[in-house]
């Protein structure tokens, strides 16, 4: 790929995140919430409605189906191998991203547990969200910390066509370029520096 057609499309890709903000300050403005120091606030008489629409935890378990019950602990039981990888992957990238000159990945980034914060959400239902935000965003953190990896390492695309790819994937060497994966590498490896320094 040119590196006109890549600065193109760069820049593509900066006026359509700058869209994401717009739309993700509309959507806050639309449910009537902001953050202040930190903290999501909702506006006056919001929390009242959303305790109004909480469906109580006994009645929400009454609902639910026998088997989906008895799913749980297939579902909680994973929460152990999260945090086994959740702090293996941590202590990997602070031991080794250093070495390499890759920035660190901020965790907080793609670790994100703030729906607790809903009234309109049972203990039940808060529990399940907490928890749904934890495994995900890990699995998010971890693809981020690979990703960097890959790219470090083996900037190399698939022979065959790869579902979901990574971010920085694009701009990995095609499969079967020798020369281009010679000339590359270097520069890929610098572009990691270049990410945001600041970490957790």
């Amino acid at each position: 790929m040119s590196d006109n057609r890549l600065e193109q499309l760069q820049a593509r890709l900066a006026e359509i995140e700058a869209q994401v903000e717009e739309a993700w300050e509309q959507s806050r403005a639309q449910w009537r919430y902001r953050f202040t120091q930190g903290r999501i606030e909702f506006e006056e008489g919001v929390r009242d409605a959303h305790r109004m629409a909480r469906v109580r935890w006994w009645l929400f378990l009454r609902r639910t189906r026998l088997l989906v019950v008895l799913t749980a602990p297939f579902i909680y039981a994973v929460f152990i191998p999260f945090v086994l990888l959740d702090l293996f992957v941590t202590i990997y990238q602070r031991v080794c991203f250093p070495v390499y000159g890759i920035a660190l990945v901020k965790r907080r980034d793609h670790v994100v547990i703030d729906r607790q914060n809903l009234a309109y959400l049972n203990i039940v239902q808060k529990v399940n969200c907490m928890y749904c935000g934890y495994g995900n965003g890990v699995v998010s953190y971890v693809r981020e910390v690979a990703a960097r990896t890959e790219q470090y390492w083996c900037p190399i695309k698939h022979a065959q066509r790869v579902k979901g790819v990574h971010p920085y994937y694009g701009n990995f060497c095609d499969f079967g370029d020798a020369e281009g994966f010679q000339k590359q590498s270097p520069k890929l490896r610098r572009a990691l520096r270049d990410l945001d320094q600041d970490t957790d």
